[in-house]
């Protein structure tokens, strides 16, 4: 389900170009956002939702048929890898598809650009976050927009939000059936292929799809390889998606590319999840040169 396509599109605040593994997975330690997609849904419906038959329908449909659950909890796993370097980052939280308002806190690995937990609280085009070894005071959030960031956040706090990892699957250009896999008693219809993110975009439509639209513009394979898991109401349990860009700005060359295997499971489809969004009074603003690492 997309949001009302925008009017206009307010100038972005520079930033830093995403950088090294590492410091690009959590380059939003200092200046993070998520875009908190778009997909929300009512579980009531007259007619069940199945899985099609043409595996691209079956995968571009699956954001909606899941956002027609009413909320998911959610597992990710993000890992970084360059010439050089590699990380790895994991979270739990979930997605309210009604509410259009989700939650992930992330663990972050040794070595990695700062340290503590990272709190994201996202909403379509918005995220608030929150580091307790960043330099913000303690209990606060930064408010940030998604098009403050040249990755959108698809990558850089370390997790890709479940709204807009599924809704990357609507741009799907290519699907091969793999076969089926029972995965805890569920059979499970495994396709892989490529996707295409400006489409992803388009299709998602609104702040739902600004996060989408960073990451068309900012990757440096067009053709993102995904792994998408469904059940048999078309129902996504599972998407792996792999982005690649620059460790050096404007550069080509294959040793100094970074890849990113971004993994979101999804269980327990129509539990309440808890998320809400940070009162007022509880925002840190930033100064223009400030960085809260």
């Amino acid at each position: 389900m997309t949001d009302q396509q925008r009017s206009g599109r307010p100038g972005r605040r520079p930033v830093p170009h995403l950088r090294s593994a590492a410091g690009a997975a959590l380059l939003a330690a200092a200046l993070a956002g998520c875009s908190g997609g778009s997909g929300g849904g009512s579980a009531d419906q007259s007619t069940p939702d199945q899985l099609a038959a043409d595996p691209v329908t079956a995968v571009r449909n699956a954001a909606d048929i899941t956002g027609r659950t009413g909320s998911a909890h959610a597992a990710t796993e993000l890992t970084t890898e360059s010439s050089d370097k590699k990380a790895a980052f994991s979270g739990t939280g979930g997605y309210d598809y009604v509410k259009r308002i989700g939650r992930l806190e992330i663990a972050v690995p040794p070595g990695a650009a700062t340290t503590g937990k990272i709190v994201e609280v996202v909403l379509p085009g918005t995220v608030y976050l929150q580091n307790s070894g960043a330099k913000v005071p303690e209990g606060k959030w930064v408010k940030l927009d998604v098009r403050q960031l040249p990755d959108g956040n698809l990558v850089s706090s370390g997790g890709t939000d479940p709204a807009t990892a599924a809704g990357a699957l609507r741009g799907v250009q290519k699907a091969d059936a793999v076969g089926v896999e029972t995965v805890d008693g569920v059979a499970l219809h495994h396709y892989h292929g490529t996707l295409d993110l400006s489409k992803a975009a388009d299709a998602t439509g609104g702040r739902g799809g600004d996060g989408l639209r960073m990451g068309a513009q900012t990757f440096t394979v067009k053709d993102v390889p995904y792994d998408a898991w469904l059940d048999d109401q078309g129902r996504l349990h599972k998407v792996v998606e792999v982005f690649t860009f620059a460790g050096v700005a404007g550069s080509k060359e294959a040793k100094d590319q970074v890849k990113v295997t971004s993994t979101t499971s999804l269980t327990d489809f129509g539990k309440p999840v808890e998320a809400a969004e940070p009162a007022a009074s509880d925002i840190f603003a930033l100064k223009p040169t400030e960085s809260p690492k």
